[in-house]
């Protein structure tokens, strides 16, 4: 049990790796091709590895019931359609190391309902760290003045970052309802494939059919290795397992992973982007991964 347990968290760390290097790798594609194909063609080349992964590994094609339809449906609207819609929109409009420290605030919420819906631990230790986070994520949000956010004194792309907390949030919580009776990977594959349907369907709506199915021709050869990466890294592997460490672990847990994120992802930007590395940057983000990590102790 106790291998099993290491192995669970040893995959979270390498989630933690492959999201944390998607904010650059994102950054790049959300400059090279319009948002929404960006995120069509990600999740297509996604779809096709996990099709091909699933139907491996089960022989066949996984029997769900039509209430586990429904719910893997509602999965991939929320965790990968609107997540994306709000992440690639976001990066257009601000730095990938200071959207990666915002992300911190997704345990946030995600233990808070967690221990309200599914009676996972929770104590006055844990709403202290909890808190810091809180500060310490508004403080990046705001570049500095976290008081901002209480006044709605930020900008359309501090806004988007919100709406990608609020999708995973969302998305973090239905999983642990999903888990029951359905495997991580037919979880992610099929969420995924909705997602992308969706993408397609919103992409040729928006962004006008000729200009979603060009969207390929001429990149350069970075911005193709990026989404590349974030087709097979960080959405293939990390979704899967993720939703492996909620099954195993709980919500909570697993989504506490999400606080390591921004260090990578911070790093990964500075040296990938030559991004600068301002104060309120360090002080928000080092508030917000040690409330992060207080709570997780807390809760242990």
């Amino acid at each position: 049990m106790k291998g099993a347990a290491f192995g669970i968290h040893l995959r979270l760390v390498g989630m933690v790796l492959l999201w944390g290097v998607s904010w650059p790798a994102a950054r790049v594609v959300a400059q090279a091709m319009p948002p929404l194909a960006a995120s069509a063609w990600r999740f297509s080349l996604a779809v096709a590895l996990l099709l091909g992964w699933l139907r491996w590994r089960l022989g066949g094609w996984p029997q769900l019931s039509r209430r586990q339809w429904l719910g893997l449906v509602a999965a991939g609207a929320i965790g990968v359609f609107a997540y994306s819609i709000f992440f690639m929109l976001a990066l257009q409009r601000v730095e990938a190391s200071r959207a990666a420290v915002v992300v911190t605030i997704n345990p946030v919420f995600t233990t808070l309902l967690a221990a309200w819906w599914f009676k996972e631990r929770f104590n006055r230790w844990v709403a202290v760290g909890l808190g810091l986070a809180v500060v310490g994520a508004a403080t990046v949000l705001t570049k500095g003045a976290p008081w901002k956010v209480l006044a709605g004194d930020i900008g359309s792309g501090e806004w988007l970052l919100l709406g990608c907390v609020a999708s995973w949030v969302a998305y973090s919580l239905l999983g642990r309802r999903l888990m029951a009776g359905i495997d991580s990977l037919t979880a992610t594959t099929v969420s995924a494939s909705v997602g992308c349907l969706l993408l397609w369907a919103a992409a040729f709506a928006f962004e006008g059919r000729p200009r979603v199915l060009g969207a390929l021709s001429g990149l350069s050869g970075t911005a193709w290795l990026s989404l590349v990466f974030l087709a097979i890294g960080a959405t293939v592997l990390a979704y899967a397992w993720f939703n492996r460490g909620i099954e195993m672990l709980g919500a909570g847990v697993a989504s506490s992973y999400i606080s390591l994120v921004p260090v990578v992802g911070v790093s990964s930007s500075v040296l990938l982007l030559g991004e600068r590395l301002d104060a309120s940057l360090l002080v928000g983000g080092v508030l917000a991964i040690a409330g992060v990590v207080m709570a997780n102790r807390a809760r242990q």
